[in-house]
């Protein structure tokens, strides 16, 4: 643990996450909830606050797929290739969502948005990328809560679809670093 950490444990996260994981049989990870009062707003910022590697962190992002709200979980070293997402869907349009909507449909801001404890459940689609390693954090439902999770149960946690969605350089880069 970084000397960085504030707090750790159940009230540090969100209280709609608290509740969605406990809800869901997953308080266990109430306790593993780790708090940085100088954020982790980006993946960069989460990955240097836990120290661990940026891949290692799971960025939850909100698309709008032919304007319906869609989740992609996406390893924090990667891009989300949007033609793949549109192919993956079947929609005829996929863009990044609005910030107002993101919030209105996740219950949380852009940076603290979590893989699952939503306010609407939509479709989740996960980057294999992720299963690249035994743990992954991913946001608590705020800028400055991260928790750590196999990256398995997470997707399964998430209820998500595995595809491969990464931007091919990035890929690529993979393969030959």
């Amino acid at each position: 643990m970084t000397s960085s950490t504030e707090s750790a444990g159940p009230r540090a996260a969100h209280p709609r996450f608290a509740e969605a994981v406990t809800s869901m049989g997953l308080a266990e990870l109430l306790p593993r909830v780790r708090a940085f009062p100088e954020g982790a707003r980006t993946a960069q910022e989460a990955a240097d606050a836990v120290g661990c590697a940026l891949s290692q962190i799971c960025k939850s992002l909100i698309f709008a797929a032919d304007g319906v709200p869609v989740l992609v979980l996406m390893d924090g070293a990667s891009r989300v290739d949007v033609e793949l997402v549109r192919r993956e869907l079947g929609a005829a349009k996929v863009t990044r969502a609005k910030a107002d909507v993101v919030r209105e449909f996740t219950g949380y801001a852009i940076g603290g948005i979590p893989p699952f404890g939503h306010v609407n459940r939509t479709r989740v689609l996960a980057d294999r990328s992720l299963l690249a390693h035994d743990t992954v954090w991913a946001a608590a439902g705020t800028p400055h809560t991260v928790f750590p999770m196999a990256p398995a149960d997470l997707v399964a946690h998430a209820g998500a679809a595995l595809v491969d969605v990464r931007e091919a350089d990035v890929r690529e880069a993979d393969i030959q670093g």
